[in-house]
């Protein structure tokens, strides 16, 4: 029976931060024969820092990419702030707009500059002032450690530093909420720190995040909740603490003694 500070019966976790933000209820999705969501269920709220681990193939890009309908689903049901996903056209285009996403690729607009990438958004969706935008931009640039680079086209900055633009540019639109799909995969060793720092420094600020990631690191550091993912379901659910030094699962246990073992 559900106590007033519980989740829905539907969900794996106790509601501890805020209220719910997103909720996913009963969610699958197949590629042609391949099953690559099954029956997922998890609530993540407001302030909730959620990096979702696992190996390679368990789901968890595409689970991250459907959540503001990159990826469709087949069944089950996604609400962000109470508003089922909207399956397209201006509804759609308006909870993308609180919804961030930063790609391992960074996905900048190669023809403009660091400052026309961040301001783009909030002047074309969010009718917010070239001076206001350019304003609020370089404050974000400044807080990702990357304001002197306001002016260089993406291709002059090194792989890290287009990252930290491209998180500038979702803060850009006040987001609700970010989803990160392997942001740090596509840099060198010595790159993956800096957009890590400033991960960590987002979830100190309280910005609700479900990141994907191998970081383990940043998952103890950052996260308020570890979901870890295999063969497409959600294996288990564990604060880090818990999850690092006491996994319940087989398939758990066997994916940390591989991973922390390097």
């Amino acid at each position: 029976m559900a106590t007033p500070n519980s989740a829905p019966a539907t969900s794996n976790i106790s509601v501890r931060r805020g209220e719910p933000l997103v909720r996913i209820e009963h969610v699958d999705k197949h590629f042609g024969d391949l099953h690559v969501l099954k029956d997922i269920n998890t609530v993540v709220n407001r302030g909730e820092v959620v990096v979702v681990i696992g190996p390679s193939g368990s789901g968890k890009s595409t689970l991250c990419r459907a959540i503001n309908r990159l990826e469709t689903i087949d069944s089950g049901s996604i609400s962000i702030d109470g508003v089922p996903l909207p399956e397209e056209g201006r509804a759609l285009a308006e909870l993308r707009a609180d919804v961030g996403m930063v790609f391992q690729s960074f996905n900048l607009f190669a023809h403009k500059t660091v400052l026309e990438n961040v301001t783009l958004g909030p002047i074309k969706v969010r009718r917010v002032s070239k001076k206001d935008a350019e304003a609020k931009a370089l404050a974000l640039l400044d807080r990702v450690g990357v304001a002197n680079q306001a002016h260089k086209m993406p291709n002059q900055l090194s792989g890290g530093q287009q990252q930290r633009v491209a998180i500038a540019r979702s803060l850009a639109m006040d987001p609700k909420l970010i989803l990160m799909d392997e942001p740090t995969s596509a840099l060198d060793p010595e790159m993956i720190n800096e957009v890590l720092d400033v991960m960590v420094g987002l979830a100190q600020d309280g910005m609700t995040m479900i990141v994907v990631t191998h970081e383990m690191g940043f998952a103890r550091k950052a996260a308020d909740r570890v979901l870890f993912m295999a063969d497409g379901a959600i294996v288990e659910e564990a604060v880090p603490e818990k999850f690092f030094t006491a996994p319940e699962s087989t398939r758990a246990k066997d994916f940390l003694s591989k991973i922390l073992a390097h």
